[in-house]
């Protein structure tokens, strides 16, 4: 039989389990990035290869709710752009050499230069994949790149994948990027796809 003391560990550990499953809300935006932003919490990740940083963050659902109601959330518009937004999977890659732009960074001839831009503004595609723990790739449907023409310490860009549930009820998924030639090798992220299921939320 058990006895009281095993029970009540027990109880205790089950309602540790429970917490740990259900998603934090935050007040605000900017408290979202900053926790966003922690590594330990699992949604943000980093790698420096021969002098080229890398950084992923996954974006939550309720950052792209955020930036569609911005003239004032309604409760019925939440949870209409919630259920709009559910079926993707969004991403900001960053990258930078020695804390600037990839584009600033000395890439030799004017051809060179022009053939960055071209892979940066329309050929991701081949260059970034989200894969399943059984090999299944999710597709990427778009992504963002905008010019600051080397203003900004990085090189961002929003990566939007296609949601597929059979990817998500594994224990991870991989993001990769191929070496852009700069002799990186292809670089890896390793996202466990429970942090994406209980993702935190934001007050509306």
């Amino acid at each position: 039989m058990v006895n009281k003391s095993l029970k009540v560990l027990i109880f205790i550990l089950l309602v540790s389990m429970v917490s740990s499953c259900r998603s934090k809300s935050f007040d605000s935006k900017e408290a979202l990035l900053v926790y966003l932003k922690d590594t330990d919490n699992g949604y943000h990740f980093q790698k420096s290869i021969n002098g080229i940083d890398y950084s992923l963050t996954y974006r939550p659902t309720d950052l792209m709710v955020l930036q569609s109601t911005e003239d004032g959330p309604q409760t019925d518009n939440v949870a209409e752009f919630r259920k709009k937004y559910a079926d993707y999977l969004y991403f900001n890659l960053g990258m930078s050499a020695n804390g600037k732009e990839l584009l600033s960074h000395n890439l030799g001839s004017r051809a060179e230069f022009g053939a960055m831009v071209n892979q940066l503004a329309f050929g991701m595609a081949e260059k970034v994949n989200l894969i399943g723990q059984q090999r299944d790739t999710l597709p990427l449907l778009d992504y963002v790149f905008p010019r600051t023409y080397g203003m900004g310490n990085r090189t961002n860009m929003l990566l939007v994948y296609e949601r597929n549930p059979k990817a998500m009820q594994q224990d991870y998924i991989l993001f990769t990027i191929r070496d852009l030639g700069f002799g990186t090798g292809e670089v890896s992220f390793k996202i466990d796809t429970k942090k994406i299921e209980y993702q935190p939320q934001l007050k509306f």
